[in-house]
């Protein structure tokens, strides 16, 4: 089970890195929703910080959660309109 746990991390890290590198604010910055698309985008990668710090503390189920929330919440924002995201692929459910 744990080799599950460790590649199902490691997947869900790569997921939310490769999001945020291919995701694009889609709003002018000095708007309410520039706003709400920086909040997003810090949330996402605050996440991504912190399931690597949890991750280098050997808690993989916290790490796991981490990424996964802050994938969520790039995903909301590109289905809010708030990023360019790709059509295809597998990042975004939009």
């Amino acid at each position: 089970m744990p080799a599950d746990l460790d590649e199902k991390t490691d997947r869900y890290e790569g997921l939310l890195a490769e999001a945020l590198s291919e995701s694009e604010t889609a709003v002018p910055p000095d708007t309410p929703l520039g706003e709400a698309a920086t909040e997003f985008e810090e949330m996402a990668r605050s996440y991504l910080e912190d399931g690597r710090h949890f991750r280098e503390d050997g808690d993989p189920v916290n790490a796991l959660a981490a990424f996964s929330y802050g994938h969520a919440w790039l995903d909301a924002g590109a289905r809010m309109g708030l990023f360019d995201v790709p059509d295809e692929g597998h990042l975004f459910t939009v």
